[in-house]
C-alpha cells in the first residue's frame, strides 16, 4: 500500500542521490558499493551506454555502473519531484522509498526509477535503480532547435492533404525505416520514429488499419484494463469501457494512424529482403494493393508482425482422416453457423476458451481438448499484476518509468506473491475445475501469467465465464491422451467409442518471430540473429527485442500494448543515433 509523501522520504532520497553523485565523480567504488544492498539490481534501458541489460548483485552492479557512467560522463543525478514526489511503497513484499531520478550524459538526458530500503539505524541503500534515455526531452530539445511551425503558407502550393498523400506514396524517396506489420506494435514504432524525425513506412497485408483485431473472433476483448493499454500521445477516451472490444480497438487504431500522420500502406505484402553491406541498405520486395511489385531500399527494417502472429498448426496424427471442417482459431469467424452442430476445440488458452464459450452460447455441442496444464485466473484478480497503472496516481509517463524500472528478479518475486493471492481469491473456481478433470499450473515457480506471456507467449486463460461452463459440464472436457485417433465422423477413444464432430478448431497458438526469419530473410540471417523473445540469462532481458541484432538494420518489436508503448521509443533512439553517427552501425 502507498502512503502519502513524507519529508523523511524526500530527505532520504536527496541524501542518497548526493552521495551517489559524489561516488561517481570521484570514481570511488567502495563508496558506491556502500550505497547498494547486496541483492541490488541495475536495469539499464539505454540510459547509461547503448544497452538494454540488467546487472544483479552489488559487486557486478557497481563495476558495470561505475565503468559505464565514466564512459558517458553520467552526472547531475537529481530527484525528479515533478514526475513523482518520493513516496513509501511496498514492492514485492518489501518496504521501500520510491522516487524518479533525472540525470545527464554525453548522449543526452536520462530518467529512471530508484527504490531505497531503510534498515533500522542504517543509511538507506538502493535495492533497484534504473536508467533510461529520456525520449521526451530529446525530442523537445530537437523541436526547439529546429524551430516551430510558422503560420505562413504558400497559397499557390499544395495543401496539407496533398502533402500527406505525397508523403505516404514514397514516389520520390526511400523510407529510412520500413515497418512490417500494422498492428499496435508497428504503429507505436512508427509514431516514435516520426517524432524523432525519421521517415518511416508501415506496410500490412490487411485491407484496413486495425483488421488484425477487427477480423478475429466475435467475442474478443482486451483482458486487461484500459489504463494499462493507452497509446502514446493519444490516450483512450474516458468513455471507453474497462475491457475494450476488438472492433473498438480496431477503429481506434485506424483513427490513431490518421491523427498521428503515420505513413501506412494497406493490402501490401512483404515478400522478403536482402541486405547490402556496401550500401548499408535493404532491398525489400513488396507487393502493393494494385498487385504490382516494388522494391524499397530502407536502411532499417522493423519486424512488427507480433510475437504470436503466425498460426501454429501442429502435426496431429490421423487428423487427415477427419471428414469435417478444420480451422485454426485465427480463422474462426463466429459461433452462429454451428448451432446444433458438434465442435471439438483443441487447446486451453484464452482463444480456446473464448471460442468454446461463443460456440456454446450459440447452441453448439462443444468439447474442449486439453493438451497441457494451463493457468486459469478470473479477470478481476488478473488485474493485480497491473496495479502500477490502476487507481489514482502519477501520469502514465511516470508509471511507465516505474514499471520499466523493475528488474526481472524483483518482478518474479512480486508476481509470485500476486499469484498466491490470485489463487486464494480464485480457490472455489479452481477446485471445481480440478474436480472436472482440468489440469492447472501457475507459471514457472508460481509467477503467473505475465511471465508466461514473456517466456512462451501463452498458456493461460482470463476467465469470463467459460471455466464455469467447463465445471458445470456444459463445455465437455477431455485430455488429448484420451484420444486414440481421428476417424471420419470425429474422435475415437481407446474403448472404441466415437465422439462425432462437424468442426475441429485448432486453438493451438501462434508461432513466434523466429518462424518468419528464415522465410523472409534467409537462413544465414536467421542463424545470425538467433532466438527471439523469451529471456536471455545473461542480460535478463527479452532476446533480440527492441535492440540492435546481429544483423545490421534488422529490429524486432511486439508484445502487449504497454510494452510497445514503452519500448518503441528505444528503437527510435537507437536508429536515430546510428543515422547521426553517434552509434556504430
Amino acid at each position: 500500500m502507498l502512503e502519502r509523501p513524507t519529508a523523511s522520504a524526500e530527505q532520504a532520497v536527496e541524501a542518497w542521490v548526493r552521495a551517489f553523485n559524489l561516488a561517481l565523480a570521484q570514481s570511488d567504488n567502495e563508496a558506491l558499493a556502500a550505497l547498494f544492498l547486496a541483492d541490488s539490481h541495475w536495469r539499464n534501458l539505454f540510459g547509461i551506454s547503448w544497452q538494454l541489460a540488467t546487472f544483479s548483485g552489488r559487486e557486478t552492479l557497481c563495476n558495470e555502473l561505475g565503468r559505464c557512467a565514466a564512459e558517458v560522463h553520467a552526472t547531475d543525478f537529481r530527484v525528479n519531484a515533478v514526475a513523482l514526489a518520493p513516496r513509501r511503497a511496498t514492492v514485492a513484499g518489501r518496504e521501500v522509498i520510491e522516487a524518479v531520478i533525472s540525470f545527464g550524459t554525453v548522449d543526452g538526458p536520462g530518467i529512471g526509477a530508484l527504490r531505497l530500503v531503510c534498515s533500522s539505524g542504517a543509511a538507506p541503500q538502493a535495492w533497484t535503480i534504473s536508467t533510461s534515455a529520456d525520449f521526451d526531452l530529446v525530442c523537445e530539445a530537437r523541436s526547439k532547435r529546429d524551430g516551430l511551425s510558422s503560420h505562413a503558407r504558400d497559397f499557390a502550393g499544395p495543401d496539407w492533404l496533398a502533402l500527406r498523400q505525397a508523403e505516404i506514396a514514397f514516389a520520390d524517396r526511400e523510407p529510412d525505416v520500413l515497418i512490417v506489420g500494422g498492428g499496435h506494435a508497428g504503429i507505436s514504432a512508427a509514431v516514435e520514429l516520426k517524432r524523432i524525425g525519421l521517415d518511416a513506412l508501415v506496410i500490412d497485408r490487411n485491407s484496413r488499419v486495425g483488421d488484425n483485431w477487427r477480423l478475429r473472433y466475435h467475442g474478443l476483448k482486451l483482458h486487461n484494463k484500459t489504463p494499462v493499454n493507452h497509446l502514446r500521445y493519444l490516450p483512450f477516451p474516458r468513455s471507453f469501457p474497462d475491457y475494450i472490444p476488438k472492433d473498438q480497438i480496431a477503429n481506434w487504431l485506424e483513427s490513431y494512424v490518421d491523427v498521428m500522420e503515420v505513413n501506412f500502406w494497406t493490402e501490401t505484402t512483404f515478400e522478403g529482403a536482402a541486405y547490402d553491406e556496401a550500401t548499408q541498405r535493404w532491398s525489400a520486395h513488396v507487393r502493393t494493393a494494385e498487385g504490382s511489385a516494388r522494391t524499397l531500399r530502407p536502411r532499417h527494417i522493423v519486424l512488427a508482425t507480433s510475437v504470436s502472429g503466425t498460426p501454429n498448426i501442429p502435426e496431429i496424427a490421423t487428423l487427415e482422416d477427419f471428414a469435417g471442417s478444420v480451422v485454426h482459431s485465427s480463422r474462426f469467424s463466429g459461433g452462429s453457423e454451428w448451432r446444433g452442430k458438434s465442435v471439438v476445440v483443441f487447446g486451453t488458452g484464452t482463444s480456446a476458451h473464448d471460442v468454446c464459450q461463443e460456440l456454446q452460447a450459440h447452441g453448439a455441442d462443444v468439447t474442449m481438448v486439453q493438451r497441457s496444464p494451463t493457468m486459469i485466473v478470473n479477470v478481476e484478480p488478473a488485474q493485480l499484476y497491473d496495479k502500477t497503472y490502476l487507481g489514482e496516481g502519477p501520469a502514465i509517463e511516470t508509471r511507465d518509468v516505474l514499471n520499466s524500472g523493475v528488474p526481472l528478479a524483483v518482478t518474479k518475486a512480486a508476481h509470485k506473491l500476486i499469484t498466491d493471492e490470485v489463487k486464494r481469491l480464485d480457490a472455489p473456481l479452481l477446485a471445481r475445475l480440478e474436480a472436472a478433470g482440468f489440469r492447472l499450473e501457475f507459471g514457472e515457480d508460481g509467477t503467473g501469467w505475465p511471465l508466461k506471456f514473456r517466456s512462451r507467449g501463452g498458456g493461460y486463460y482470463f476467465n469470463v465465464g467459460a471455466s464455469e461452463l467447463i465445471a458445470d459440464g456444459k463445455i465437455r472436457l477431455i485430455q488429448a491422451t484420451d484420444i486414440k485417433r481421428f476417424v471420419a465422423e470425429g474422435l475415437e477413444f481407446d474403448d472404441g467409442s466415437v465422439r462425432k464432430a462437424d468442426l475441429v478448431v485448432l486453438a493451438t497458438g501462434y508461432k513466434g518471430l523466429d518462424h518468419l526469419l528464415g522465410t523472409l530473410f534467409g537462413a544465414d540471417t536467421a542463424n545470425r540473429v538467433g532466438r527471439i523473445w523469451g529471456f536471455d540469462e545473461k542480460t535478463q532481458e527479452l532476446r533480440n527485442m527492441w535492440v540492435r541484432t546481429a544483423q545490421p538494420g534488422l529490429w524486432f518489436t511486439g508484445g502487449a500494448f504497454s510494452q510497445c508503448r514503452i519500448y518503441s521509443r528505444y528503437i527510435a533512439l537507437q536508429i536515430d543515433a546510428i543515422e547521426a553517427g553517434r552509434l556504430p552501425k
